[in-house]
């Protein structure tokens, strides 16, 4: 018989098996001299030569059937070889080095013409990157060496500011990499190297300014902020966590996979009586809850194990019959009640004394989700379904949130007034989301014990006017 004329046949239709000549049978199968029979079907199954790893996985799948068979091995390899000959003729001729149209950048794209136009209207300019010209200047200077890209001989390297102005555009609209690329006149491919790289030293350049690690000075000023504002003492922060809705990441199964049905990565904050963020731990896996994720943090364990640098326990004012109270911070139902972390009583139809302490602790604890609506509203990033891998989309939640705390301790109280008209709702879909609860969270006994002591101060000392609306 005569090899079979199908140019993507990987398989000769005779066979030598041990010294004899076998027949294979029009279905991929091969007649042994015996009577027995074994099926090359899921060979054929495979893709038809569309990338190189399935030919290659052929081919040893091939050797395999063959059992390693030097003739048939030979003549599987020549087809094997043919074919990629074939796919790499079939290869997209790429027809310019540069589009045309990207090479009119610096005449017609959005930053050369749009953007220098906006200069002259701080509003609108505003309402563009998120915040005025002279901030962004300044966060220019801040990250503009860790940015900067030498020219090559092939071309010229995209300015610092240009740089700056896609990243800062992408974290305000949440549009999509090619959407930016046409109106910037630049690849998508560019345009996704740009926003992880700026972002990442957008990070870099204002942790340390921004979001330092607190010491014991720092988070007594928290505490005093908190009673001052919120009438709630020794209450050092307030803690939560929320997800990041993403695509779906490829080959993740289901970690990144969440309560509410949809791929998110966890952000979880610590935030002070101003609306700054304090501690962030961004990157826990969508499944897991808030619980799962303050345990897996740096932070969690750090609150464990009393290394966070807190200060000691304080006598509240007022209250000296009760002895020092340990400084807090305060969470919802979601988080376990420890030595350091306070959580409201569990169910519902309490006393009066345990529902004027629940009111109490989430009017301190509001300001964790005041922050987290100040984010998604401010960058629109948060109400899209962020198309990225996880570790750019990390990367890009880092970066909002030390931006936050760079535009709040520039006192922008006026943002709210001026931006809020192009602002949607908090109650987006695809804003932030609250992550999921644990369910129990058993505590022990000298815990439970903290807790009465503060239900019984804000019930007795500390009892306010307003609190019996509770």
């Amino acid at each position: 018989m005569r090899p079979s004329k199908d140019p993507h046949a990987c398989y000769p239709l005779h066979s030598t098996v041990n010294g004899r000549r076998e027949a294979c049978s029009p279905d991929g199968g091969v007649e042994f001299a015996d009577g027995a029979r074994r099926s090359q079907q899921p060979i054929k199954s495979l893709p038809a030569y569309n990338n190189k790893a399935a030919l290659f996985l052929q081919f040893v799948i091939a050797l395999f059937y063959c059992k390693m068979d030097p003739v048939v091995a030979r003549r599987v390899l020549f087809r094997v070889v043919a074919a990629l000959l074939h796919v790499r003729r079939r290869r997209r001729v790429r027809l310019h080095w540069v589009h045309p149209i990207l090479r009119t950048r610096n005449q017609r794209g959005e930053f050369h013409s749009l953007v220098q136009e906006l200069r002259l209207d701080s509003l609108r300019f505003e309402q563009y990157f998120r915040m005025p010209p002279e901030y962004f200047d300044e966060l220019l200077g801040k990250v503009g060496p860790l940015i900067t890209r030498a020219d090559t001989s092939f071309r010229s390297a995209i300015g610092p500011a240009e740089r700056l102005a896609i990243c800062l555009r992408y974290l305000a609209t949440g549009d999509s990499f090619r959407t930016i690329g046409f109106s910037y006149r630049v690849g998508t491919s560019s345009v996704c190297r740009i926003v992880r790289e700026v972002a990442s030293a957008i990070w870099t350049a204002l942790v340390e300014e921004v979001m330092p690690v607190p010491t014991m000075e720092d988070w007594s000023t928290v505490a005093e902020e908190f009673e001052w504002r919120w009438n709630f003492p020794n209450c050092v922060g307030a803690i939560d966590g929320k997800h990041v809705v993403l695509q779906a990441p490829s080959n993740s199964g289901s970690l990144y996979f969440n309560y509410k049905g949809t791929f998110s990565l966890v952000l979880l904050a610590v935030v002070d009586a101003n609306y700054l963020f304090r501690v962030v731990d961004v990157g826990g896996y969508g499944r897991t809850s808030d619980s799962g994720s303050l345990r897996n943090s740096v932070f969690g364990e750090g609150l464990r194990d009393g290394t966070l640098d807190l200060p000691p326990d304080r006598v509240v004012s007022g209250a000296e019959q009760r002895g020092p109270l340990p400084h807090v911070f305060v969470g919802d139902e979601a988080f376990p009640l420890m030595t350091n972390l306070l959580r409201p009583f569990p169910g519902r139809n309490h006393p009066p004394e345990k529902r004027v302490f629940n009111y109490r602790l989430s009017r301190a604890r509001l300001v964790v989700e005041c922050a987290f609506g100040i984010l998604a509203s401010r960058w629109r990033m948060y109400r899209r379904v962020i198309a990225t891998s996880p570790p750019v989309a990390e990367v890009c939640v880092k970066a909002t949130c030390v931006l936050h705390n760079f535009l709040r301790r520039k006192k922008l109280q006026s943002c709210r007034r001026r931006v809020e008209p192009d602002i949607e709702p908090s109650t987006a879909p695809e804003a932030l989301r609250h992550a999921s609860r644990m369910g129990a969270n058993n505590a022990n006994r000298a815990t439970i014990q903290m807790r009465e002591a503060y239900c019984a101060y804000f019930n007795e000392e500390g009892a306010v006017a307003w609190q019996p609306r509770a």
